[in-house]
């Protein structure tokens, strides 16, 4: 079959999120075609250029998001009563704040808070698929929605009655802030990927995110009934939430952009066909934002088991591995908390002074990551002042910061290699790679409760609250004095790494879910081959065999030459003792 993978600021670029999840699931799945959309974040990830990609992949097509070129479409009177009022509608349903819950139900038992909510979901569909229809018919929209009259549509909307209490003090700034991030969001409504010669040939739409990514994958299915299949990982509402609360924005801005990615996000979750989660935390989010628990099925991220393989199997205990040192490995940014870690490690070092810390990992970018990491060494140089053992020898700090390359730390599998326990410090984490990693690696974990943490480990490794610095302390003391129950932790540990972790059953689960789908939801449209007989995929897989059936086409009007005459009434079965 054919599949068209969506993905924004990932694959097929060098640089971006899921991209090794992606590129595994394409090489993986040799027996199907894939034609990649791609969105782009960035004219630097432009330039950087696309990975190799496999013979499987048969097309691929990219658009920025982050730039959009006015179209020079200009709508006539009738286009603009259109705009308005699907624009208006889209509006509306941000802002309409939810009903009271005060315990009353509507008809068939459903409460009036989600009878509320059911209509703000029908509402922003049916107004975002009058904007697609709007934008296929004029040639797109990027005009429209940076139109004066866009910002005069959100501004009733925050001024009309029942709307969401943050947002009728929304300013024109604020106005104006909202309607340009909504413009972005929207930009995939004003491609021509929905054709027949594009997303409307494929046989399956798989979403490698939702929100941005999901939109072309919702259209779609709305222009050519093609299933969606949406995989996330990190739950998109999730991590625009997180954002915003960092970010240094009005009461109403949040308000509006929260109620538009939460619509958004509904939308998203209510027409997929399923829905992959990576982990229960992620699956628990889904569901609070609207899923239908019916359509979840978790598929765990796959990892390359064999770049750790040496490691793993030689996770004996045997003498190979620092009894007295601690690893960290990760992106260094505040969410990790590093500093809890340190102050953590100076409890650790009253209980085993020869204990040594190694930090292994890069800056994230920008200059907040470079900040962050000068932070930590500044307080580790002043927690851990040098000490030397006599008058002529040279002080040595037990804290250590390297990156992978270096001459101490050549490779991932190394940096792991390098300590008895690996420890995960993190306030905010969604699917712990790194502990994953560790575990392929045959170590022993500290980590703290965040995210899939738990869910992750299951049983193999010590968890503590997050910020509780001494809990921290005395889990990894725990396991510094105690080495055969780091080994047997360890070896648990790898165990269900290679059970569940896995590229391979990353790559079944999917392969299944696509026949599931596909099962499930016919392509609607009518492919013939030549000689009129039907075929059941956009590409179905006789079409790698030389033959009169390797030339489709779509059967645009008409009937197939088997759909000719009358409908042929089923012959009645014979009574019993009959027709011998």
């Amino acid at each position: 079959m054919r599949i068209g993978l969506l993905t924004e600021g990932g694959y097929p670029y060098v640089s971006g999120d899921a991209r090794l999840w992606c590129d595994r699931l394409v090489r993986g799945l040799g027996q199907h075609e894939f034609d990649i959309y791609a969105l782009s974040r960035s004219e630097r990830q432009e330039d950087e250029g696309w990975i190799q990609l496999p013979p499987q992949v048969s097309r691929v097509r990219t658009a920025p998001l982050w730039t959009a070129e006015d179209d020079g479409v200009v709508h006539g009177r009738r286009a603009r009563r259109r705009f308005a009022e699907c624009f208006g509608e889209l509006a509306a349903a941000m802002c309409a704040a939810p009903a009271v819950l005060d315990g009353s139900e509507a008809s068939g038992g459903v409460t009036a808070s989600e009878a509320s909510r059911g209509v703000v979901a029908d509402r922003f569909g049916s107004a975002l698929y009058g904007l697609a229809e709007l934008a296929r018919d004029e040639g797109g929209l990027v005009g429209a929605l940076r139109s004066e009259g866009a910002v005069r549509a959100l501004e009733r909307a925050c001024r009309a009655p029942g709307a969401l209490r943050a947002a009728r003090t929304a300013r024109v700034p604020d106005l104006l802030c909202v309607a340009a991030h909504v413009e972005r969001a929207l930009r995939p409504l004003s491609l021509d990927w929905y054709e027949d010669d594009g997303l409307g040939s494929v046989d399956l739409c798989h979403a490698a995110a939702g929100g941005e990514a999901a939109l072309p994958g919702l259209l779609a299915l709305h222009f050519a009934g093609v299933p969606l299949l949406v995989t996330e990982y990190g739950v998109q509402l999730r991590a625009h939430y997180l954002a915003s609360s960092a970010a240094e924005e009005s009461p109403a801005v949040r308000a509006l952009l929260a109620a538009f990615h939460g619509a958004l996000a509904a939308e998203v979750y209510r027409r997929a066909a399923l829905i992959t989660p990576g982990n229960t935390h992620a699956r628990r989010w889904q569901e609070r934002c609207g899923a239908d628990r019916a359509k979840l099925r978790t598929v765990y991220p796959g990892m390359e088991a064999a770049r750790f393989a040496e490691v793993g199997e030689r996770a004996d205990g045997s003498g190979c591995v620092d009894p007295d040192t601690l690893v960290w490995v990760g992106r260094i940014e505040p969410a990790k908390d590093l500093i809890s870690l340190l102050h953590s490690f100076a409890e650790v070092r009253k209980e085993a002074p020869k204990t040594r810390l190694r930090i292994v990992g890069a800056p994230a970018d920008g200059p907040e990551g470079a900040l962050y990491l000068a932070h930590c060494k500044a307080l580790a140089a002043q927690l851990f002042p040098d000490e030397a053992e006599g008058v002529h020898a040279v002080g040595d700090n037990p804290v250590s910061f390297e990156e992978i390359g270096g001459p101490e730390v050549p490779s991932l599998a190394e940096a792991y290699a390098s300590g008895a326990v690996v420890v995960l410090s993190s306030v905010v984490e969604g699917f712990p790679i790194s502990l994953v990693e560790a575990m392929f690696c045959g170590r022993a974990t500290v980590s703290t409760d965040v995210g899939a943490v738990v869910e992750v480990i299951g049983g193999t490794g010590l968890v503590v609250p997050p910020r509780n610095p001494r809990a921290l302390a005395e889990a990894c003391v725990a396991l510094l004095r105690d080495p055969e129950r780091r080994a047997r932790l360890g070896a648990a540990a790898r165990a269900r790494a290679l059970e569940l972790f896995t590229v391979e059953q990353n790559i079944t689960a999917f392969h299944g879910i696509y026949l599931e789908i596909v099962s499930r939801s016919p392509v609607r449209r009518l492919v013939v081959d030549d000689a009129g007989d039907p075929l059941p995929f956009g590409v179905p897989a006789e079409a790698h065999v030389p033959g009169r059936w390797t030339e489709a086409r779509l059967m645009v009007t008409g009937r197939p030459r088997w759909a000719a005459g009358a409908p042929v009434r089923a012959t009645a079965p014979l009574p019993a003792g009959e027709g011998a």
